[in-house]
């Protein structure tokens, strides 16, 4: 069996996460001055279809492939709207949002759908070889709560940081790689 090496990277960041407003499918990323980290030789590319994780691939490679599964939380309603706004407007409609995986309450998918749709990705995905896949940080915890089989509340203790990496190998079952 072949190994399958994949890491997933969060996009680099946007004016939202700057402003601390949720986001929107358009939302592109703010100009970047650093240089890429080198892609390995070979390595195949895949990105979730928004803006931002599309400008953030580019930048990284100029081949990727669009992977639906890796699309950003549906936040329905919610959709661009500023945390201090949902704060001071619908306090408790966002602290269900955020202490409850099962909670719609923005009319968009729930965090235990995106885990869901994560769970059921990762485990139709078997091709060898060494991948790289631009998303969302919500994206990549729903990922993470999979692979250590941890309490999907437990997501909100993770901090995604834009351009942050997380390796995973597949040999039988997904493995988290510390390097």
């Amino acid at each position: 069996m072949k190994a399958v090496r994949l890491t997933l990277i969060c996009h680099a960041l946007t004016q939202a996460q700057k402003t601390g407003r949720l986001h929107r499918a358009d939302d592109g990323i703010l100009p970047l001055t650093q240089h890429p980290d080198a892609i390995v030789p070979g390595m195949q590319v895949l990105t979730a279809p928004e803006r931002r994780a599309c400008e953030t691939a580019a930048w990284l490679s100029g081949l990727a492939q669009s992977e639906p599964a890796l699309a950003d939380c549906d936040l329905g309603r919610w959709q661009g709207l500023p945390l201090k706004q949902l704060q001071s407007e619908q306090p408790q409609a966002l602290a269900d949002w955020l202490q409850d995986p099962a909670s719609a309450v923005h009319g968009g998918e729930s965090f235990a759908a995106l885990c869901q749709r994560v769970a059921s990705w990762l485990a139709a995905f078997d091709t060898p070889g060494e991948w790289l896949a631009v998303t969302h940080p919500m994206v990549m915890r729903a990922v993470l709560v999979q692979v250590l089989g941890c309490p999907m509340q437990a997501s909100q203790r993770i901090d995604v940081l834009p351009l942050s990496r997380l390796e995973l190998s597949f040999t039988g079952q997904w493995r988290l790689r510390l390097g």
